[in-house]
């Protein structure tokens, strides 16, 4: 696995969620800012790992 690909695509959202919990929680507390911008880059960190799970058995995976 090529981390230095995965630590540089990680780190190319951080302005983009800085900015969107800035305007979100402007005047809220910078714990409460942090809190939320973690639980948010967990949320996608969680994504990303699903989303490059392979589908064992792609017949029973799909809904008739």
């Amino acid at each position: 696995m090529d981390y230095v690909a995965k630590l540089l695509h990680g780190l190319s959202f951080l302005p983009a969620v800085i900015s969107g919990i800035e305007g979100l929680f402007g005047k809220r507390s910078g714990e409460e800012k942090k809190s939320a911008a973690l639980s948010f880059l967990e949320a996608l960190s969680i994504s990303d790992a699903l989303g490059k799970r392979q589908i064992m058995d792609e017949a029973e995976f799909k809904v008739a």
